[in-house]
């Protein structure tokens, strides 16, 4: 017998025989029907005419209406509950229409229910409910299908519903294959609606509904209705089990390749990221750390064990512990305090600093015999180019530490000197921890280049942050954000370098020994010269292997005329230049001579930059000459005043300062207080107004050095005499008439030197300044050391 299935229903869980059915779709054979029909409530199906259906029957009144009809004629009325959740239904309970049945067999089941096997026959009406006990009965009357054999739309639809059903069959991977040839071959549209409609995925409402329509075509239009609805659920629900099915396959299929990519590691040697870890704490076994280091290092490694590789906190950890197992912690080079060895060492780098070099040692003593860094933190001040970090290199080659150097110019934010947290996203290790990593080794010698132009922002203030890092109280447990332990730099040899001490906050100054580089002197810078410029642009110019001097005459020419500096940095460039013009010589085949002439220099480098002859001719009347320090070294400075009719008017031009404005007015003050004694007339000064000026008025000039040489410009101007030629003067000035010192001494004495200035005017108190100089730089140069204002004037000043 040929079975078929469609749907779900708990009812409907088997195959179901198909009996088949004559061409009025009713039974084959004549039932004879009782005119009082025993009922059986069905509580979640409806059995359509012509389908077969297996049903248990577990009820009392149930079984023993079922047990009675199949004793007799085997008839019986099977109606649809409206509830399906009512355990005992009542008349009320139960579906006026129904479908007169035949019990085909009857089972007894081992565990005491009753299974048949029930087939429609016809459909009923219920009339009235003659008896409820034991079980329902009633009156009823048949219902019979209205069709009409030429509607052409019935055909159609009859039509639809096979496709539809064949259709839902192929979406449904639980019905057999054979199940939509079997429907094809289903000829009798009355048996094929109910068989189909009996086997809907509907609820039992909407199959009752079907069922009570008498009219063929209108009950074919609401199934078809119905079986599109179950076809879009079937769509959707294949289309997910697919989608659900793909998903598995791809999880299966990324399984498989992890399998067999850990069987490829585990050949290999195991997986990468378990080697670093291993490696990682291989090397952490050989570290002499902390305690609390060790402590940290070995809750971060569990926790990298248990993290994927591929999670985001997996590399800021893994770098964390980079960092801790390349810090040297305790790893100290051996120092070397051989004084000797360290003066021959600082000869050899720097031509002069006599003082400094003196220094220098004597701090080096202090370390050798002490053995630790509680000591001032050294900073060399002085202009650009005179060797303040290469002498820290020389004393890091002098002792045998490691030297490792550190620009700290427009740092801006604190967290270059602390480092930041690792919350922060590319997160990292301050500057100072960074540099003990690269150069591994705990006591290197750390040069704090440029520590006067650390900047001071909103950012931060990262001068705040190296107080700690230069305290020698402090150091021992700077903490680091990044690293979230104390590391020790106690044992760090720091030296701080700056042009502008001024610049450098007064809490941070503290903890400097403040050392001051002054420029270099002509005989100085000639020695620099040959010793260390000269060989070193030779071999960068390739030109190490040909002999070739410069003369004594020619080196100071080329700092006279085409230098204005304090260290050697421009003078480094000139003969830069002229290696350049050399080594174009020789790649042309001409020959070098032995010694380089003042014209082949002058060839190399053009016409003179600077010239001298300024100041060796005579002023007229109210021009002085003045020494100004600048961060770059020493200067000249001209002071120019001029007398008009007027009211006796100060006006001042040149982009001076206040202080340089109140030397000014101060200078005019004494002048006008002591008119009778420099014998200048009084209404001279009540009827003309005074013009001072200080030429190259784009550069900003303040300080109080020029208070005697406006003070003499003054007075010229006043009284006709002129100021003697090649003298210079520097000094600040009181209402009573006093010379007060000035700082900078040196790098004024050696500007002037450079301009070829012959006299100079200083304070009495600034003697001991110019005994620091070395005699043979400041030979051919006079001193004059004043108390009083009288005196710079009757140096200053020719007679008439």
């Amino acid at each position: 017998m040929n079975t078929f299935f469609l749907g779900n229903s708990e009812e409907e869980m088997e195959f179901m025989p198909i009996i088949p059915l004559n061409e009025d779709g009713e039974g084959m054979e004549d039932d004879k029907i009782p005119e009082e029909l025993s009922l059986l409530p069905l509580r979640n199906t409806v059995l359509f005419p012509g389908v077969v259906l297996p049903i248990t029957v577990g009820r009392d009144k149930s079984i023993k209406a079922v047990n009675d009809a199949y004793k007799t004629d085997k008839m019986i009325g099977v109606v649809a509950q409206k509830d399906s959740n009512i355990e005992e239904p009542g008349v009320t309970d139960l579906s006026e229409v129904g479908t007169v049945a035949k019990i085909v067999k009857l089972i007894k089941m081992p565990d005491g229910g009753t299974t048949i096997i029930i087939q429609g026959r016809k459909r009923f009406k219920i009339n009235d409910i003659v008896t409820e006990d034991p079980y329902f009965k009633a009156h009823y009357e048949l219902l019979s299908d209205e069709v009409d054999e030429n509607d052409s739309e019935f055909d159609a639809y009859v039509s639809s519903i096979k496709d539809l059903a064949a259709q839902i069959i192929q979406l449904s991977p639980n019905i057999p294959s054979e199940a939509s040839m079997i429907l094809k071959n289903i000829e009798n549209a009355p048996f094929l609606i109910h068989f189909v409609s009996s086997n809907l995925n509907s609820d039992v409402k909407e199959k009752q509904q079907l069922l009570e329509i008498n009219n063929l075509r209108v009950r074919a239009e609401l199934l078809m209705k119905l079986l599109q609805v179950e076809l879009q659920l079937a769509e959707l629900k294949n289309k997910i089990n697919n989608k659900t099915k793909a998903d598995l396959d791809k999880q299966q299929r990324e399984y498989f390749l992890q399998q067999q990519l850990k069987s490829i590691k585990d050949e290999l040697g195991g997986d990468s990221n378990d080697r670093e870890v291993k490696e990682m704490q291989r090397k952490a076994e050989l570290k002499k750390w902390p305690e609390a280091a060790k402590e940290l290092f070995t809750k971060g490694i569990e926790k990298l064990e248990r993290m994927h590789p591929s999670t985001p906190d997996y590399s800021v950890v893994y770098n964390h512990l980079d960092l801790m197992l390349d810090l040297p912690w305790a790893e100290y080079t051996k120092d070397s305090y051989d004084l000797k060895k360290a003066k021959k060492v600082l000869d050899n780098d720097h031509y002069g600093m006599d003082r400094i070099k003196e220094r220098i040692l004597e701090y080096l003593a202090v370390l050798k015999l002490k053995g630790d860094m509680k000591s001032p933190i050294l900073c060399f001040v002085g202009p650009p180019g005179i060797g303040k970090t290469s002498l820290g290199r020389s004393i890091a080659n002098a002792i045998g530490r490691k030297y490792a150097r550190l620009s700290l110019g427009g740092l801006h934010d604190e967290s270059e000197i602390r480092g930041h947290r690792k919350t922060y996203i590319g997160a990292m290790a301050g500057r100072i921890l960074q540099t003990i990593r690269k150069v591994k080794s705990s006591n290197p010698v750390m040069i704090l280049d440029e520590i006067d132009k650390v900047g001071n922002d909103f950012r931060g203030d990262p001068a705040s942050a190296l107080l700690e890092v230069l305290d020698p109280e402090q150091n021992g447990t700077f903490y680091d954000n990044y690293l979230e332990l104390e590391y020790d730099l106690s044992k760090v040899l720091f030296i701080a370098t700056a042009n502008n001490i001024n610049a450098i906050p007064l809490a941070l100054r503290d903890r400097l020994e403040i050392i001051d580089l002054s420029g270099y002197s002509i005989e100085e810078k000639m020695e620099i010269a040959k010793r260390h410029l000269i060989p070193k642009q030779k071999e960068a110019h390739g030109l190490k292997d040909y002999k070739f001097t410069f003369a004594n005459k020619v080196i100071e020419k080329i700092i006279a005329d085409y230098t204005r500096e304090s260290g050697v940095r421009e003078l480094d460039r000139q003969f830069a230049a002229i290696m350049r013009s050399l080594a174009k010589d020789v790649a042309m085949g001409t020959k070098l001579k032995d010694t380089i002439s003042e014209e082949r220099a002058d060839k190399a480098l053009g016409k003179p930059k600077y010239s001298n002859e300024i100041y060796k001719t005579g002023n007229p009347a109210g021009v002085a000459v003045g020494l100004a320090w600048t961060y770059v070294g020493g200067d000249i400075l001209f002071i120019e005043t001029s007398l008009s009719d007027g009211k006796g008017e100060l006006k001042l031009t040149g982009n001076l300062g206040n202080v340089m404005k109140e030397s000014a007015v101060t200078a005019l003050s004494y002048v006008q207080s002591n008119a009778s004694a420099l014998k200048i007339d009084p209404k001279v000064l009540q009827h003309k107004n005074v013009h001072v000026h200080v030429p190259e008025g784009a550069v900003p000039k303040d300080g109080p050095s020029a208070g005697i040489t406006m003070l003499t410009a003054l007075v010229s101007s006043f009284t006709g005499r002129r100021v003697k030629p090649y003298l210079a003067m520097t000094g600040e000035i009181t209402l009573r008439g006093q010379v007060l010192p000035v700082g900078g001494i040196k790098e004024k004495i050696l500007a002037a030197k450079r301009a070829g200035i012959k006299e100079i005017v200083l304070c009495w108190q600034n003697e001991k300044d110019i005994t620091d100089i070395n005699p043979e730089y400041i030979k051919g140069l006079k001193f004059h050391y004043v108390k009083e204002m009288n005196q710079v004037l009757e140096t200053a000043l020719l007679k008439r």
